[in-house]
């Protein structure tokens, strides 16, 4: 079997580390308990933060327990920014995300058995704290010099830092020692912008006289064409079924680049080194067919929001263009699909002709009926041919939705307002 190590350094998952070295040593000799934390500073995670969730299951099915620590604490405060000072929120719109954030992690890792996972939240031990033992018992330990280092830091002198931002590193580095004293934790991983903080809370474990630990971090992932990854057309995906659906999520990794889509592969896929390589000869010999993007969406959506809305996901991407039937989908698979593809609203049913020119799919009247003599116009997937037919009620999609198609590749949808 592949070494974790191994398998993640394959991967390009490894970027700074503690000294690789010693974990492997620590690895060989038994399960090791490690945590990767998550600040709610939004009502949901998104694609950014699946790659430290799915790390976290990788080492799990590696044998060791995971701690997914959610930031109920450093949530309140913010980690400093070159852009400038965080909005606070308030305490009970911060414990609102926090529950929120913990049910959106569930599905990434298995909480029974020996390498069950735990849910915890650091305001469980930082609440209780006074403003003394802060600065007595964690400030103590933190050298301003080494604070001031920080790159995030020396960018936002000049145009100022509060000491609320400045002291995060303090929490977050003091969450290490919690978890080291109260669950065993020995390894903290995350995100290569992390790991300033990382390393300061390894620091900070040495000098309050605890065992030694372990630390590393995962890239940020990128994109060939240079734009954000974790977007579409400025808008981020969520793991929030409510905020991103199923669908949009699918169609977030069905509509990867070629050129990134083996990378994404090797960060978010768990088929092991032989398939993906199987994979990356066939997306070479077919690249039409784009069998990777389609393995990628399928394995994370299942993942995510599981089987059944996969399948819809699926579903209603072949059904758009008119290789599936639209009638097996459901209301809330059809709706997320039009809104993506876009939604117009309407109060009564027109002709076919004003349909299309509605919809955007024609530029007036007369465009609408040359594609409908053309034989190019369908609706719910069955071709129209007289665009001054008014369209039956009893053709709606669940009472209220119409698919327009213009082609093989131009849709729209329509909804009829009650």
């Amino acid at each position: 079997m592949t070494h974790i190590l191994d398998d993640l350094a394959w991967r390009g998952l490894l970027q700074d580390s503690t000294g690789l070295d010693d974990l492997r040593k620590r690895f060989d000799e038994g399960p090791v308990r490690f945590y990767v934390g998550f600040d709610p500073t939004g009502a949901s995670l998104h694609l950014g933060h699946m790659v430290q969730a799915l790390t976290a299951r990788r080492l799990q099915l590696a044998g060791h327990r995971p701690l997914l620590l959610v930031g109920g604490a450093t949530g309140q405060i913010g980690d400093p920014r070159e852009v400038g000072e965080r909005i606070l929120n308030s305490t009970e719109v911060v414990a609102e995300w926090v529950n929120r954030i913990r049910e959106q992690l569930r599905p990434f890792v298995t909480y029974e058995g020996d390498s069950a996972a735990e849910l915890v939240n650091n305001l469980d031990w930082t609440a209780p704290m006074s403003a003394i033992e802060f600065l007595r018992d964690v400030g103590k330990h933190f050298p301003v010099s080494k604070m001031l280092a920080r790159d995030v830091v020396k960018a936002r002198l000049e145009t100022g830092i509060s000491f609320t931002e400045f002291a995060y590193q303090l929490l977050q580095s003091h969450d290490y020692f919690e978890l080291n004293q109260r669950y065993g934790c020995e390894l903290q991983f995350g995100g290569s912008d992390q790991w300033g903080n990382i390393t300061a809370g390894v620091d900070y474990v040495r000098r309050r006289g605890a065992g030694p630990v372990h630390a590393f971090t995962t890239p940020l992932v990128t994109k060939a064409d240079g734009t954000k990854f974790g977007k579409t057309e400025g808008a981020s995906i969520w793991l929030d079924p409510a905020l991103t659906s199923p669908y949009a999520f699918y169609q977030f990794w069905i509509n990867t680049d070629d050129r990134d889509v083996h990378r994404y592969l090797k960060y978010f896929s768990f088929r092991d080194r032989a398939e993906l390589e199987a994979l990356e000869a066939a997306s070479a010999e077919r690249p039409a067919a784009r069998e990777a993007q389609r393995a990628l969406a399928e394995e994370l959506t299942t993942l995510l929001h599981g089987k059944d809305e996969c399948a819809q996901a699926l579903a209603a991407s072949q059904a758009l263009f008119g290789r599936g039937s639209l009638d097996e989908l459901s209301a809330s698979t059809l709706a997320a699909a039009l809104s993506e593809a876009g939604l117009t609203q309407i109060t009564s049913l027109p002709t076919v002709a004003e349909l299309f020119r509605d919809a955007g799919l024609a530029s007036g009247l007369g465009d609408a009926r040359r594609t409908i003599g053309e034989g190019g116009a369908y609706v719910n997937n069955e071709r129209v041919t007289d665009g001054d037919a008014v369209v039956d009620a009893a053709t709606l999609l669940h009472g209220r939705y119409l698919v327009l198609r213009k082609g093989r590749k131009n849709f729209a949808g329509v909804e009829l307002q009650k």
